[in-house]
């Protein structure tokens, strides 16, 4: 019995490539899950009336959106709303497919 290492080598450099790209994936579809709740918590703060006794300074103005940006984060990295999973998994399933069809 004679076993082929070359083959062997190459199908363990494939699963470890496609394991760092499936990494790099999933922190993008994260990323993207953070820039999507983002979006949506500044459009919610457009809903919160002025205060119309104090002014903004731009400075605070800086501040909150940093402060938002920040918390976009940290929702999407610590309890996710299942959106990068989703995406991740869609975009596992359409390489899969077209890597399927292409042999």
């Amino acid at each position: 019995m004679q076993i082929n290492t070359n083959n062997n080598l190459d199908v363990l450099k494939s699963k470890l490539q496609n394991n760092k790209d499936n990494k790099k994936l999933m922190k993008a579809c994260k990323e993207l899950e953070a820039e999507f709740v983002k979006i949506m918590f500044k459009e919610m703060k457009k809903t919160v009336p002025k205060d119309t006794l104090m002014q903004k300074s731009s400075g605070r103005e800086i501040f909150e959106d940093l402060y938002t940006e920040e918390l976009a984060t940290q929702a999407s990295t610590n309890s996710s709303l299942g959106l990068a999973k989703l995406i991740y998994e869609q975009f596992t399933k359409t390489n899969m497919r077209n890597f399927s069809s292409k042999k």
